[in-house]
């Protein structure tokens, strides 16, 4: 196989990968390298057809990628009760997903829990249920972001400009799987232990 065939098959591989991407902005990113990388494999082998194509999806991808960062958002936490039906269906619906990423969460929610909606838009984007572990440090039980909006927006939105506002110094929070103690890290938490057991913690100075 020689270096153009690898760059034809590479470009490939990039724009099928793209689309099993949940988040829009991973998809849009990776089929804009794919894009580009299969253009100007089309373009080396003269065939123009797919070197014009790839080339314009290039741009479409430049387009919506330039709009997504450049388009204010607006967000806003809608805290529910811990009986609210709304709560009940969204876990229910998203059981399988969340399961996924924390492995350990069990929905016993107590009227101690605190449960917010980050709604992005007016869209319910996240959910975060957390209670007390003292006066001022607090056990994150569920941290979640629906599919498409896994682009930390959610987390470093509501950790910690909201629950500074509640004068929280330490959150904690499980684990959960590889792809959630990513997440974690990304927005500040560090590793360590609470009752001799491994968690993350984030410091809200």
């Amino acid at each position: 196989m020689n270096t153009i065939e690898i760059l034809g098959y590479t470009g490939s591989v990039l724009v099928a990968v793209s689309l099993m991407m949940s988040s829009i902005v991973k998809l849009r990113i990776i089929n804009l390298i794919g894009a580009v990388v299969f253009s100007t494999y089309g373009f080396i082998i003269g065939a123009l057809p797919v070197g014009f194509l790839n080339g314009f999806i290039a741009l479409v991808d430049i387009y919506y990628i330039i709009e997504i960062f450049s388009t204010k958002e607006y967000f806003r936490v809608l805290e529910v009760q811990h009986d609210s039906e709304y709560l009940k269906y969204f876990i229910e619906f998203h059981a399988e997903e969340i399961k996924k990423f924390i492995p350990t969460f069990s929905f016993e929610p107590g009227e101690h829990w605190i449960i917010l909606f980050v709604l992005r838009d007016t869209v319910p984007a996240g959910l975060v249920c957390a209670e007390y572990h003292d006066k001022d440090h607090l056990f994150v039980n569920l941290d979640y972001a629906i599919p498409g909006y896994r682009d930390f927006k959610v987390g470093k939105y509501v950790f910690p400009k909201i629950f500074e506002r509640r004068k929280v110094k330490k959150i904690y929070s499980e684990p959960g799987n590889k792809k959630h103690e990513q997440y974690l890290r990304r927005i500040g938490f560090v590793k360590t232990t609470l009752d001799s057991k491994p968690v993350y913690c984030l410091e809200i100075v």
